[in-house]
């Protein structure tokens, strides 16, 4: 038997006060709604309705079970309406995870405009060294920057894609050269953004052929959140590779200088995870939407800023 179901048809003939009127606007039989009050009392085993030719009229334990199931009904209506409304319109609190190492500088200003669009949603960021497990820890969508991604359960969606910069110090140049190719890198201090998704020790680059890969031997210094590699690469210790907007400040101001023009470093690409394609929430959908919009306009326009500088050297 399906108690909720009884309960709804029951609820119907005594709001309508007969079985044949409940039936219509229920687009039942008269029978099935008959036999559907019938369960619900063998279920319960208690009268619920005297029944008479001409009346139906509940009775004194079918009063009491009637106010509970308006209560009942009511509850499940208004969490079956709140819970359609999710997916309808963004609502309640987003929880969103991303790297620390590139959060600070493309998903924080990108909470802030998406929450100027979406005043009523409140977002929880999280901002970590470490790619979460987002359905024990309780994520809506985590944000990971890497060059690729290990198989999973989760739903993947690709936002954009970016790479870094390659920079060192006008004070580190003049104490130890110019690399001119990925291969002088060997024979340089080289310092590392340690993250779980980016490989530790290899720098790849994309010249006019294949990659080349570079094995840059043990870092002078290694850190996993990028600000904390912009200082030490403009304090002059070493060579180290960038986000375009970390680098952008340095590079106008002449602290930092940018080599290997000629080389791109290996793309990253910036992935929305998620839990499942069925039943999106709308504050997930309308999030991973406004990303898609913002992130490549942000790219390009660090790309812009970039040659601008290049060009006035």
């Amino acid at each position: 038997m399906d108690t909720l179901h009884c309960m709804r048809i029951f609820a119907k003939v005594a709001v309508e006060g007969g079985f044949a009127a409940a039936a219509r606007k229920l687009n039942l039989t008269t029978s099935v709604t008959s036999r559907a009050v019938s369960s619900l009392e063998n279920h319960l085993g208690s009268r619920l309705l005297h029944r008479t030719t001409r009346h139906t009229a509940l009775t004194e334990a079918g009063e009491r079970y009637f106010h509970r199931c308006r209560q009942i009904l009511d509850n499940i209506d208004e969490a079956e309406a709140e819970a359609n409304a999710a997916r309808q319109h963004p609502s309640g609190c987003l929880r969103v995870h991303a790297l620390s190492s590139f959060g600070h500088h493309l998903v924080v200003p990108t909470v802030l405009r998406y929450q100027e669009q979406f005043p009523s949603l409140r977002v929880e960021l999280t901002l970590s060294g470490t790619v979460p497990d987002i359905l024990v820890e309780g994520y809506d969508v985590s944000i990971v920057v890497a060059p690729c991604l290990p198989d999973s359960g989760l739903i993947s969606i690709r936002l954009g894609s970016t790479s870094g910069v390659v920079c060192a110090s006008p004070r580190y140049l003049a104490a130890h050269g110019e690399p001119k190719t990925p291969d002088d890198l060997r024979h340089h201090h080289c310092l590392q953004l340690a993250t779980p998704v980016f490989p530790f020790n290899r720098w790849i680059f994309s010249g006019a052929d294949t990659p080349v890969a570079v094995e840059i031997g043990a870092p002078r210094y290694a850190v996993n959140i990028v600000e904390a590699l912009e200082p030490a690469v403009r304090s002059g210790l070493g060579i180290g590779i960038l986000p375009a907007a970390v680098a952008l400040p340095g590079l106008r101001s002449g602290a930092l200088a940018r080599i290997l023009r000629g080389y791109d470093v290996q793309p990253v690409i910036v992935h929305a995870l998620y839990q499942s394609r069925h039943f999106v929430d709308a504050k997930i959908r309308t999030w991973i939407s406004f990303m898609r919009e913002e992130l490549p306009s942000t790219f390009e326009a660090d790309h812009r800023a970039l040659a601008s500088i290049d060009g006035a050297r």
